[in-house]
């Protein structure tokens, strides 16, 4: 059950968060559901039915290979995006 959630937040602050949730085809209402989950996931374990339809069409869809680091690749994604 979905209920209305009222934030005060600075104007820079949602403008930076609307157009985030934009380019990566969210709603901001999601993008705040999901940060909200992801600070409480210790509390709160989902289940697979729970998935949104949208994260179930996408679970098992990338293949790797075992000893793919995935935290390796971002680090080095992220250095290359912001310089450091």
């Amino acid at each position: 059950m979905n209920t209305k959630l009222t934030l005060t937040l600075e104007k820079d602050v949602i403008e930076e968060a609307k157009s985030y949730a934009k380019e990566r085809g969210q709603s901001l209402s999601d993008l705040v559901e999901n940060y909200f989950k992801l600070l409480t996931k210790d509390k709160l374990k989902v289940k697979p039915n729970q998935l949104s339809p949208r994260v179930k069409r996408l679970r098992g869809i990338l293949k790797v290979d075992k000893d793919f680091d995935y935290k390796k690749i971002l680090t080095e994604e992220l250095s290359k995006k912001y310089g450091v």
